[in-house]
């Protein structure tokens, strides 16, 4: 029923719809604003607020001075509040000595503000004689339907009216802030009032929405902005969510941005797809505003998590890289020794998580040599007896640098502590024998020892791919490297010129 259907309708029932003491809108009437309102939101996202009102002590009022000044007092509060609203708000007589406001379009920090009018107002007029309670709902944030609004706002009144007389209280709902900018979500749904009704619940909760109406154009939306979690229904032309997901999750620039798939379907079958497709979370349609907000929160909180992560690795990277820059004669070292440390790895059939820890702590093994005289590392002939004692501290000086991202690094940091130990106790910096030393880290002093033998140094050429393998046999005889491992490495070489040149560790 709309406002001038109202009007039209008063006029031809006459005083029916109305309160007969106050001339507020009846019980009746509210419920079917109060639906229209609930409506309206549905189909075009415009949030709404509603006010519980309850006079305070009016039943010990009444016993005290009689019904006739009771009566009054409804009066003189229902004129109070509706002179306190706007126009296109609605006041109702919700019951007895209770109230109702309906306010359109409004979020629930500007409905506190026209509950604490209304309450001065009252206070004012009856010279602190008559005071009353508030509870606030606010839509969506307290709910999308009818009654769970009305319990919202019953409970807020019930709280206020705990808290003492003359109270206002309204359930505090916090913007996501992880940043200075807000979480960016991408809703992606071909029908026209769900991406409204969707994206409206989220802005009001301090999140930056982008729409898209498609998959392909869900896909390229995500080339093209910085999106923190995609809203993604299933039940789409030409690409449903499924395939939509699939795509995003086999793309590198998309594939750790998380996924919650929306759909009416609730079958095992339909969610194994989702599995099968990369999706992170489900949501059933219509989605409880409730649990919407609560997963979206868990999954951006896990995305802004991996980003720190991976903001933080790609520093310590840097950081290592410039190792490289500061030693003329080991450019390329790092990745040259990664990949030869997962080939090996693979080979002798470590763990997906030693294989990781073998790339980062072949990137990151010498990054403690930032804290090497640069002098020392480009000296053009062998080191002094002083300068080999410098020189051996920059595991440990590694070790401590990455030691704040240990538990993302996690085996990784045994080879950027150990990588230099020998088999019999001759290594440094701790002098660790046979299977003390960990064995991602004999890995790495095998592949590392390789390297340095093939490549030049400043004192002499690098070596051919034979003689250096002689080298190792004689170390391994010697009982400082680990047999198996020059094994592995002893069959990989003849297999490629490049080793592990794609480890997708």
């Amino acid at each position: 029923m709309k406002p001038n259907d109202l009007v039209e309708y008063e006029q031809r029932i006459g005083p029916s719809i109305k309160d007969p003491l106050t001339g507020t809108y009846n019980h009746a009437v509210f419920q079917i604003l109060f639906s229209q309102e609930v409506e309206r939101f549905k189909r075009y996202g415009k949030p709404f607020g509603l006010l519980l009102i309850d006079i305070d002590w009016f039943s010990l009022y009444n016993r005290r001075h009689g019904p006739i000044e009771g009566d009054r007092v409804l009066i003189a509060v229902s004129q109070a509040i509706a002179e306190n609203i706007r126009s296109v708000d609605t006041v109702a007589r919700f019951w007895a000595d209770r109230f109702s406001v309906i306010l359109p379009e409004t979020v629930d920090t500007a409905a506190v503000e026209v509950a604490q009018r209304i309450q001065k107002a009252i206070f004012e007029q009856s010279e602190d004689e008559i005071t009353v309670s508030i509870g606030i709902a606010a839509c969506p944030n307290d709910g999308i339907e009818r009654a769970a609004l009305i319990a919202a706002a019953e409970e807020a009144l019930q709280q206020a009216k705990r808290l003492g007389k003359a109270r206002t209280f309204a359930r505090q709902h916090t913007p996501e802030k992880h940043n200075e900018e807000p979480s960016t979500i991408l809703v992606v749904d071909d029908n026209p009032l769900n991406l409204k009704m969707m994206s409206s619940i989220l802005k009001i909760n301090g999140y930056s929405v982008l729409q898209a109406a498609s998959g392909h154009e869900a896909l390229h939306t995500c080339q093209k902005f910085e999106v923190d979690l995609v809203l993604l229904d299933i039940m789409m032309p030409e690409m449903d969510g499924f395939e939509t997901c699939r795509r995003l999750k086999t793309q590198e620039h998309t594939r750790m941005i998380p996924v919650i798939l929306l759909t009416a379907l609730d079958d095992a079958e339909s969610r194994l797809q989702g599995i099968e497709a990369g999706a992170d979370d489900f949501i059933s349609r219509p989605p409880n505003k409730t649990e919407l907000l609560a997963r979206t929160r868990s999954l951006i909180k896990v995305r802004h998590l991996n980003q720190s992560l991976t903001n933080v690795e790609n520093v310590l990277f840097s950081m290592a890289r410039a190792v490289e820059a500061k030693d003329e004669y080991t450019q390329g070292h790092i990745e040259r020794v990664a990949n030869l440390a997962v080939s090996i790895g693979r080979a002798l059939k470590l763990s997906p998580k030693e294989t990781k820890a073998l790339y980062y702590g072949g990137a990151l093994h010498d990054i403690g040599k930032l804290g090497i005289p640069h002098e020392i590392l480009n000296k053009p002939g062998p080191l002094s007896s002083s300068e080999w004692e410098i020189m051996r501290q920059h595991p440990e000086i590694g070790y401590k640098i990455c030691l704040p991202l240990g538990e993302s690094l996690g085996f990784a940091l045994d080879i950027i502590r150990y990588h230099h130990e020998k088999m019999d106790g001759s290594g440094y910096p701790y002098g660790l024998k046979g299977k003390e030393i960990p064995a991602v880290a004999r890995i790495m002093a095998v592949a590392d020892i390789y390297d340095a033998l093939v490549t030049d140094r400043p004192y002499r050429s690098g070596m051919s791919r034979e003689k250096a393998m002689d080298i190792i046999r004689s170390e391994t005889d010697e009982g400082k490297l680990d047999r198996r491992i020059t094994r592995a490495l002893e069959d990989l070489l003849p297999a490629s010129e490049t080793i592990a040149s794609s480890i997708g560790a």
